[in-house]
């Protein structure tokens, strides 16, 4: 019984003659992701890299040209020679400038097995070589992350807390969905979903005659419920919406005076804000309509419909990737504490239902095998979405949740999962930003713009060329993830090369504990039995878990009610903030004296807009971030071969644009081509386009090259959300956009580089 789990899903490998030529979905799942389809043809594509390559000049001289990165072809080597280049470069580096020169840049999406997680493998072997700069939160959640635990708790425990659709379809009265409830962002988890579970959610709530509010700009991310209204609301402008829905109700008496006293702290402070004490400006609804559009006798009958129905409040995670992306979570909770809700059945708030697959499952929250990373001598770190600032200005110093540190001087950066000209913003200053290491190495699957613009390249092994074990926090199922094929070219698995490289370093021995992958393999299901009994699962043993290929983790004796037992007994069971209670008012966040995130929710003036539309880039649907673009899913989806730019109508005809047009979007940052949709499901002044299309320059390697095949990176901004968190805010984008009318270039995103003796 041969499964394999990823990120979007559990499947069977069909395979004839040793080759894979189908996905099939797990016969349990009734929504499963089309995105499996895209695997079989993908994993023997010219895209595949096959032998370990180093880019030409490099290899004659290594650290020299780092400005001909992404410019000149690659020489393919043996293994041997790879592996020794790795191993005298990191040990040249180590005692040039130690180990705080060193970057380990995994994003950690590469594997959804617990073993050959790309980002454990390579932290384990970085630790074991003496550390390394390290990076801290997500791009996905940076905002969010680095506030909650000030006012709330952990985003980790919350997540796995949240009330479970079962009991919402049972006692909810009123779902507000800030950023809606996006169905092709509940295709994925980070250790697989097993189950997908939000259409069934969705129907279930639909039935049971649960109302839902869309509050987003496009009526897309919230679509399957009967009673479902939306509000195409200004984008970034959801904490004004919801400080004026607080206003109605505690103006009108709705709010939960008593729940308040008890369970918050800072309520006044942030009540004089509210009504204007402080600033001469009620956060009244006429002055929401005015940021908003939603009309001020709307968000009037919201706010009522609210405190008269027992309501879930849920924001999605985009709304804080943005600047002051901290500022709509914490009204989401302080709205929520405002209704007095929280901790009971049906009410309170969620902060991504819908963003993962597991969130609201209801499961137990065990989450699996784990590979031990060690400890990291090296202290300094980066927020994840700050690492073109590191590289750009070593040295320079920056604000972080109430701390003033200090960037490294990297000189070699290690890579392994993740593509960075995917997820990271402003490509164009990332470019200059990437000439700046001495050393860039990479493992890889397939020939990204993460590997063409690296030094050494390592092939890697994909999840179906290698025994693990597929995990996720509150999923479904455990699977035993059972090789399907031999593995393409030379591919090695993570674990194999840095094994090769330790050895040539002198820690294999630390860094394999005599263990080959088989014997991890064991090693850990059996380690993580106690921590399964901890959450009341008791695990087979291994043998008997990889002959069945699977174990089931039972439903939790009581149905899970997000902070219940806070509600219960808050002295017995504080929250995890300073107060223990819910924080509507931070004195500790307060303390940091950021202008840009004071001590309580506040509405804060979004830079001036310098072009008429407002670019979101969300999640796409046929893909995970940027993996398998390259499939066949994925690239069916596409417009005259460029990714898919959704404008509404009246913007379009203004612009003289038709269905299926391509088009040029542009700002000061950058422009790229775009295959069009036009929809009246987008509301006007906005565009979208999902990120992920790999990144296609006209001319490679070169600052300001037009992108030709749909990468918004290149034109969002690499600011951080604020002082407070430094996050992501690549939501926060203004472009024009304009009909292409010159010949199309040409698509060679998917094409490997060109390769030399």
């Amino acid at each position: 019984m041969t499964f394999t789990s990823l990120h979007w899903g559990a499947y069977r490998p069909q395979v004839v003659d040793g080759k894979l030529v189908s996905m099939t979905p797990a016969e349990w799942d009734k929504d499963p992701s089309p995105i499996g389809a895209s695997i079989p043809e993908a994993i023997t594509s010219p895209t595949r890299i096959l032998r370990p390559a180093v880019r030409r000049s490099y290899l004659a001289e290594p650290g020299s040209h780092p400005e001909l990165r992404g410019k000149e072809p690659f020489v393919e080597v043996s293994w041997d020679v790879a592996l020794d280049l790795v191993a005298r470069e990191l040990k040249r580096v180590k005692a040039e400038y130690g180990n705080q020169a060193i970057y380990g840049g995994s994003y950690g999406w590469g594997s959804a097995g617990r073993f050959h997680h790309a980002q454990s493998q390579l932290h384990r072997f970085l630790n074991g070589f003496g550390g390394y700069v390290a990076s801290t939160d997500s791009y996905s959640l940076g905002a969010g992350r680095v506030l909650m635990p000030h006012i709330v708790g952990n985003m980790d425990w919350l997540l796995a807390a949240h009330t479970s659709w079962k009991n919402l379809a049972q006692h909810c009265e009123l779902f507000v969905a800030f950023g809606g409830l996006p169905a092709k962002n509940a295709q994925t988890s980070p250790g697989g979903a097993s189950d997908h579970l939000l259409s069934d959610a969705l129907d279930a709530m639909s039935e049971a005659g649960v109302q839902f509010v869309n509050v987003s700009p496009l009526r897309d991310d919230l679509s399957g419920p009967t009673l479902n209204q939306w509000l195409p609301v200004r984008p970034g402008s959801d904490t004004a919406l919801m400080l004026a829905l607080a206003y109605v109700l505690v103006t009108e008496g709705l709010h939960n005076e008593a729940f308040i006293q008890r369970y918050t702290v800072g309520y006044e402070r942030f009540r004089d804000y509210l009504l204007g004490a402080v600033d001469g400006q009620p956060k009244n609804p006429a002055w929401a309509e005015a940021l908003t559009d939603i009309p001020a006798q709307q968000i009037t009958d919201l706010a009522r419909r609210m405190g008269r129905q027992r309501t879930m409040i849920n924001i999605a995670y985009s709304l804080q990737r943005s600047v002051h992306g901290e500022q709509p979570f914490w009204m989401t909770v302080t709205l929520a504490a405002l209704l007095g809700q929280i901790g009971l059945p049906g009410g309170g708030f969620g902060l991504g239902y819908g963003c993962m697959n597991n969130t609201g499952s209801g499961r137990k929250s065990f989450s699996g095998p784990r590979f031990a990373q060690g400890a990291n001598p090296v202290k300094a770190f980066i927020p994840v979405a700050r690492v073109t600032d590191m590289l750009l200005n070593p040295g320079a110093t920056f604000d972080y949740n109430g701390k003033r540190q200090q960037y490294p001087d990297i000189r070699l950066v290690y890579w392994a999962g993740g593509n960075i000209f995917h997820h990271h913003q402003d490509l164009n200053r990332l470019l200059e930003a990437w000439k700046k290491p001495q050393t860039l190495i990479v493992h890889e699957q397939y020939w990204t713009a993460q590997a063409k613009y690296s030094d050494i390249v390592l092939p890697a092994t994909t999840a179906l060329e290698r025994n693990d074990i597929g995990s996720s926090a509150s999923d479904r199922f455990m699977l035993a993830m059972q090789q399907a094929i031999t593995p393409v070219g030379q591919a090695r698995d993570d674990y194999a090369i840095f094994a090769g490289v330790a050895s040539r370093l002198g820690f294999a021995d630390s860094f394999t504990e005599g263990r080959d992958a088989g014997q991890w393999l064991r090693f850990i299901y059996d380690e993580s039995r106690g921590r399964a009994e901890e959450h009341g699962i008791e695990l087979p043993d291994y043998d008997a878990f990889w002959r069945d290929g699977l174990f089931e983790v039972v439903y939790p004796e009581t149905d899970t009610v997000l902070l219940k037992a806070f509600r219960d007994d808050p002295v017995a069971h504080p929250l995890p903030t300073p107060s223990g209670r819910i924080e509507i008012f931070s004195e500790r966040i307060a303390s940091f004296d950021y202008a840009d995130c004071p001590g309580h929710p506040v509405w804060l003036d979004k830079p001036v807009p310098g072009l008429p539309l407002h670019l979101l880039s969300n999640q796409p649907k046929t893909r995970l971030h940027s993996q398998y673009d390259h499939g066949s899913y994925s690239r069916a989806s596409k417009v005259q071969q460029r990714e898919p730019l959704t404008i509404n109508v009246d913007d379009a005809r203004e612009r003289g644009i038709v269905d299926g047009d391509v088009v040029k979007v542009f700002n000061e940052r950058g422009a790229f081509l775009a295959g069009v949709i036009v929809s009246a499901d987008i509301r006007p002044g906005v565009v979208q386009i999902a990120t992920g299309a790999w990144f296609d320059p006209v001319t490679p390697g070169e600052p300001n090259s037009l992108d030709k095949h749909g990468n918004p990176n290149m034109i969002t901004a690499d600011v951080g959300a604020s002082r407070l968190s430094q996050g992501c805010s690549a939501q926060t984008a203004t472009v024009e956009v304009e009909k292409w009318d010159q010949p199309l270039p040409d698509i060679t995103a998917f094409d490997p580089p060109p390769m030399t003796l």
